[in-house]
């Protein structure tokens, strides 16, 4: 074996060393400051993980391991943590927001549409559809044979597709 085999050996052991002595120093400390600034524990174990990661990285031989560096070290990944997070949550805030604006313009547009049916034509889509009845029930309901109500549902469903398409294409057209 050559000397330089053996230097490097000796430095590297040196390094795991002093690493091993600096993570059992200051694992439960770092630990409990990511615990009282995060939401659960196992993000605080991942951060503190990401941190000796870090360490173990960024270290030569000759660098000093301090309780200092480590929480140096510590603050900066909390730091992108919370960045992140932050950027998570405003991006799941506005898919949300984009989504339930969506979704009025949609009730909005059936909304109006079923405004515009008959008055026997929108009480039987909203029996059957909205408030789940069958042709049999709503027949029962409305005291009209089984087979008016499937007619005046066909009729109304054809009436409210055809106002629906009217809508999106007049929407095309203005964009």
């Amino acid at each position: 074996m050559s000397l330089q085999t053996h230097l490097g050996d000796r430095v590297d052991l040196e390094r795991q060393k002093r690493f091993t002595a600096a993570h059992a120093a200051c694992h439960d400390r770092i630990y409990r400051y990511f615990r009282r600034r995060t939401e659960n524990p196992s993000t605080a174990e991942d951060l503190c993980a990401e941190v000796f990661r870090i360490v173990w990285e960024k270290s030569r031989h000759e660098d000093e391991l301090s309780v200092m560096v480590l929480f140096g070290v510590a603050r900066n990944v909390l730091r992108n943590h919370m960045r992140s997070a932050a950027r998570s949550a405003n991006l799941l805030s506005s898919l949300y927001l984009e989504r339930a604006e969506q979704a009025v313009d949609d009730d909005v547009t059936v909304r109006d549409a079923l405004e515009l049916l008959k008055p026997d034509e929108r009480e039987v889509l909203l029996l059957t559809y909205w408030d789940g009845f069958s042709s049999g029930e709503v027949s029962n309901l409305l005291n009209i044979s089984a087979t008016a109500i499937r007619m005046r549902l066909h009729r109304a469903r054809k009436a409210l597709g055809q106002l629906l398409q009217t809508e999106r294409e007049s929407e095309e057209f203005q964009r």
